[in-house]
């Protein structure tokens, strides 16, 4: 059986040939690998948000009431850390320790207290600085009551100096296997444990940050899988290394299965992703109750969580499906128009797709996309036309969507706090394009039953 860094290296070669990802299928991947990125690492340092509240938050700005701000700030911060690696990994600058003082800085936000035991046993405060190097060993006791030690603080700068130097010389060497070198610069600082806290947040920032840099997807530990991952951090303790390496590959294999379905415009959903949309149901219940009056449940807010759940996405596989039959035509075209109460009717940028979120408000009252066809490629066709439309109707109380060409219609409707409906329209954009191909093929017949 081929291993999993075999495995890795046939979906790495498979991503190239795909690359590069149009705009908004790249948005659409890096904003789940963000969200999830955030999500599970906090988890597994403790945070209590849950998905669906981590999502609220980084998208919407929403708080989760009765949740700690600790929790909060960890988020946002773990947030900006990850901005920070996107920027540097683009301007492709080289990782320093400056680098990685300024991630702890984001990433911890602010100093803060911890509960802490002097030398002679009594228990006291100590202050967690943030962006820089640890004051105070941070030894831990294990399961079995040993104690497991880290560098002391007087090692600890030159040990990252150390780290640093290592990592520039393995980058370059001519063989190198960027998933070998993230792993074991994870364990290696790890086992430096440079800070008073975050270590463990900020190892798996730096893996990915070095993955990213040879052009791999983030490694996404998550939550479920905390004892198989630190189980075989343990195993690299005790000196047997391969089983990490092997564990990094596999997650890594995962995040590059999903990159390659989001730049071949498949769902790049997962089956537990039910149970966070579960979670995020529940958040946009807590919203709708404390935000939007019951009377009218359209609101600028409805109208962007519609967007983020699957209103995007949609517009992208309209596009990338009624595009297939350019060849068919002489002339094409594709629009997309806002309907407003206040202002009539706006058209939206082709170009980006997401500049559309920021054109809805609360007077938004449609959406509407339309893929024109003109002049079949052959002379006897001269004059047919045709075009496949989709069709967002936002009422006070629920939205409908109609999907329809000259020989199709279908319409669906929803409240605005039902489970989004990406999996209900996608078949219908597939049964668009299969009238579309039958329209062609009547005309093809019709060329053969009546010729010149």
């Amino acid at each position: 059986m081929p291993t999993a860094l075999e495995k890795v290296g046939r979906l790495k070669t498979e991503l190239d040939s795909v690359r590069p990802l149009n705009a908004e299928a790249e948005k659409r991947v890096m904003q789940k690998f963000r969200l999830d990125w955030n999500y599970h690492s906090n988890h597994l340092e403790g945070t209590q948000l849950t998905y669906g509240e981590t999502k609220a938050l980084l998208l919407f700005g929403i708080t989760a009431q009765g949740k700690p701000l600790k929790d909060h700030l960890e988020i946002t911060g773990h947030n900006e850390a990850i901005e920070l690696v996107n920027d540097v990994v683009k301007d492709g600058n080289a990782l320093t320790e400056v680098i990685i003082r300024q991630l702890h800085t984001l990433l911890l936000k602010a100093p803060y207290q911890v509960d802490a035991v002097t030398p002679d046993g009594q228990p006291t405060k100590r202050l967690v600085e943030i962006g820089k190097y640890k004051s105070h060993p941070n030894h831990v006791l294990t399961q079995t009551g040993a104690t497991f030690y880290f560098a002391t603080p007087e090692e600890t700068p030159a040990k990252m100096t150390d780290l640093i130097e290592w990592y520039r010389q393995k980058k370059d060497e001519k063989d190198v296997n960027p998933i070998k070198l993230a792993a074991e610069f994870h364990y290696k600082f790890i086992r430096i444990h440079p800070f008073d806290d975050g270590n463990g947040r900020l190892a798996r920032i730096l893996m990915n940050f070095i993955l990213m840099q040879f052009g791999y997807p983030p490694v996404i530990i998550k939550t479920e899988d905390k004892n198989n991952y630190f189980s075989v951090l343990q195993q690299a303790d005790a000196g047997i290394f391969e089983p990490f390496v092997e564990y990094i590959a596999t997650n890594l294999q995962h995040s590059l299965e999903i990159m390659i379905k989001g730049a071949k415009g498949e769902n790049i959903e997962e089956p537990e992703d039910f149970d966070k949309e579960l979670a995020l149901l529940e958040q946009k219940l807590k919203i709708a109750s404390s935000n939007f009056p019951v009377e009218v449940t359209r609101s600028k807010e409805a109208l962007q969580i519609l967007f983020d759940d699957f209103l995007h996405h949609t517009i992208e596989v309209f596009y990338k499906t009624a595009k297939k039959f350019d060849r068919f035509y002489k002339n094409t075209d594709f629009s997309i128009e806002i309907d407003d109460d206040e202002k009539g009717i706006i058209f939206a940028s082709t170009d980006d797709f997401c500049s559309i979120k920021d054109t809805l408000q609360d007077s938004s009252t449609g959406l509407g996309m339309r893929y024109a066809y003109n002049t079949l490629k052959a002379f006897k066709f001269a004059d047919i036309k045709y075009s496949s439309n989709i069709k967002f109707q936002f009422n006070s109380l629920d939205y409908s969507v109609r999907v329809s060409s000259p020989d199709f219609q279908q319409e669906i409707q929803k409240s605005y706090l039902e489970p989004n409906m990406e999996n209900e329209l996608e078949p219908l954009i597939n049964k668009l394009s299969q009238a579309h191909k039958e329209y062609i093929e009547q005309q093809v017949q019709t060329m053969y039953e009546n010729p010149l």
